[in-house]
């Protein structure tokens, strides 16, 4: 069974638990032995403990945020040492890019990352895709690696805890989300939603020749975009935070613009799984069968934007 040592932001503390679904498969066909901090036993001591797992793995994952490149002891300890095995020939290390930060300029940077092309996993559509690249990547990690404690012999197969019965990473519970923890959540994601129409736009208009773009913010909470070809108006929509009524709640889309009263073609609320937050579409605009019902803000984003342009198309 290949060992498999997860180094974490307990910031990010979520995010792995994520992941560690993902790899359930992997972990329930034998493949691999999944170890974190968090299995710790009462009385271990932390640093030695951490050390031996560590010099005992096969396959480091780095679960690279900026509070992961901001933490001393993932930056300086893990990662430092993970990079050596990695130069040694001794253990992989994959990076599994969680949140965007400035990861190429470390040393991780002259590995292959995943999610694919390093675009973070809190960016993809749905948190499901990004971590399906990432198990992904450690199931081809895998295929053909036998673990190096039996290729090398460099150590003992007796496990480092003693005679001390392991335990699951499997302690996943659900929690309760605050009204606090969803007003943060739609509030940051109208503003990402915001940022992201904006320097589309701007894409947009340098790319196609003929064709300009209006980003208009009206205020905190609404704003407007509109696409021209040829000087004509080809595309419009407001988007824009609802006042918290049960029929106008969440992030709000119309093809009408903002000055058009309060009708809307689709809109998106709040929810969660017990687990995460996350934007579900209400589905009244029409975006394909397949479409994600659980959108992380970079799917919320994209999501708004198909619907404005696909009246370019």
């Amino acid at each position: 069974m290949i060992r498999l040592f997860l180094s974490y932001s307990h910031q990010d503390e979520d995010l792995r638990k994520e992941l560690e679904k993902h790899l359930a498969a992997l972990r329930r066909d034998g493949v691999i032995d999944i170890w974190q901090d968090r299995r710790i036993g009462p009385g271990d001591e932390f640093d030695r403990e951490i050390s031996n797992q560590l010099e005992s793995a096969d396959i480091v994952l780095l679960l690279v945020s900026s509070d992961f490149l901001h933490s001393d002891y993932c930056y300086d300890i893990e990662m430092k040492r993970a990079l050596e095995r990695h130069a040694e020939g001794s253990a992989r290390v994959i990076p599994v890019i969680l949140r965007p930060c400035d990861w190429q300029k470390t040393p991780l940077g002259k590995l292959n990352a995943t999610p694919t092309d390093g675009k973070p996993v809190i960016e993809h559509a749905s948190l499901d895709r990004g971590f399906l690249e990432v198990a992904r990547a450690v199931r081809t990690a895998t295929e053909g690696l036998q673990p190096i404690t039996l290729a090398t012999g460099e150590h003992d197969l007796t496990p480092v805890v003693g005679d001390r019965p392991d335990r699951s990473s499997n302690l996943r519970i659900k929690r309760q989300f605050s009204d606090r923890d969803r007003h943060r959540f739609l509030d940051d994601g109208f503003e990402y939603i915001a940022g992201y129409f904006e320097n589309s736009l701007k894409e947009l208009e340098a790319r196609n020749p003929g064709v300009e773009t209006s980003f208009k913010r009206i205020d905190a909470n609404r704003f407007e975009a509109t696409a021209y070809v040829n000087g004509e108006e080809q595309s419009r929509c407001g988007i824009w935070q609802g006042d918290g009524s049960s029929i106008t709640e969440g992030i709000l889309f119309s093809y009408s613009g903002i000055r058009h009263g309060n009708s809307y073609n689709e809109s998106m609320s709040v929810g969660d799984n017990g687990y995460t937050l996350f934007l579900e579409p209400m589905g009244m605009a029409h975006f394909g069968q397949d479409k994600d019902k659980e959108l992380t803000h970079d799917g919320a984003a994209e999501y708004y934007w198909s619907l404005f342009i696909d009246r370019l198309r």
